[in-house]
């Protein structure tokens, strides 16, 4: 099946202790342009979120967008340093005996002494979070390319339709061409002989030159390549994938065929038919630039 380069994904799960968003956006681009935006303690996860999607894209301008939250916040533990606590207690009686004051000592006046309490806080296993975040990423990539694949197999009815077309189109030149040049060349055989009449020259050698000359305007060659070619676009998108720069070469020939067929079917009609095929040509051109 084949993928359109827009599309959209999302994913939201809560694991673990975390709160976990991905957004996927996507539009049209030569190559994969991957950008990848998450908090900075998550900075760590990038290169891997990126090769991640590579696995499952392959081009297109993608914006990548994380949010990690623990609603709970960060664990925090506090210990309280009792031979700091000891100290400070120790020397404020010191300063009542020496100075015959009294104070309280307390814990919430020992508190307001610095190290009395050490606070540490709980560093994230980042294997684990990596565990959690690449669940989410995967979800949003998969309803990511749901999207793109919907939209690719709409693009994919539209191309054959317009491939159809080109392909009836090709069959009223070949119609039109058989007998156009047949009367072509007896017409320019009669003009030939006309003119050189008065002269000695065989008459089996004018009719070999108006032949070879008249077959400079035939488009046979062209109209089986593009038949050709038709069968290879056809193919190519019932295989699926990542096809979008075969298709685009494709068309390239196809169109390259079409203008020959144009310079060489000096026919009014042939003419009409080629700007009609032109015209499908581009329209198909203009489709598979979304396709990825």
């Amino acid at each position: 099946m084949i993928r359109s380069m827009t599309g959209y994904g999302r994913s939201m799960q809560h694991i673990g202790e975390a709160d976990i968003t991905v957004e996927i956006r996507a539009v049209n681009n030569r190559f994969l342009d991957l950008s990848v935006r998450l908090p900075r303690a998550l900075s760590y996860c990038e290169d891997k979120i990126k090769s991640e999607l590579q696995k499952k894209i392959s081009r297109g301008k993608v914006d990548v967008f994380v949010t990690y939250v623990r609603p709970q916040g960060e664990h925090i533990v506090v210990e309280p340093n009792l031979n700091a606590a000891a100290s400070y207690s120790e020397a404020m009686h010191k300063i009542d005996e020496l100075l015959g004051t009294t104070s309280k000592i307390d814990a919430v006046s020992l508190s307001r002494f610095p190290e009395v309490f050490t606070v540490t806080r709980e560093v994230p296993d980042e294997d684990q979070v990596w565990a959690d975040l690449r669940t989410v990423v995967l979800d949003a990539a998969d309803r990511f390319n749901e999207m793109r694949e919907a939209e690719g197999e709409k693009m994919a009815e539209d191309v054959l339709e317009k491939l159809s077309t080109i392909e009836e189109l090709v069959g009223k030149v070949e119609d039109k061409s058989a007998p156009r040049l047949e009367a072509y060349r007896e017409k320019l055989f009669n003009k030939m002989l006309a003119v050189l009449e008065a002269s000695d020259i065989d008459e089996k050698r004018i009719l070999e030159e108006a032949a070879i000359y008249a077959d400079h305007t035939a488009v046979d060659e062209e109209t089986v390549r593009l038949r050709s070619h038709i069968g290879q676009f056809r193919d190519i998108v019932a295989a699926g994938g990542p096809v979008g720069r075969k298709l685009d070469f494709l068309v390239q020939e196809i169109n390259r065929e079409i203008n020959t067929t144009g310079s060489k079917g000096a026919d009014l009609e042939i003419t009409g038919y080629v700007v009609d095929l032109k015209s499908e040509t581009e329209k198909i051109r203009e489709q598979i630039q979304n396709i990825e």
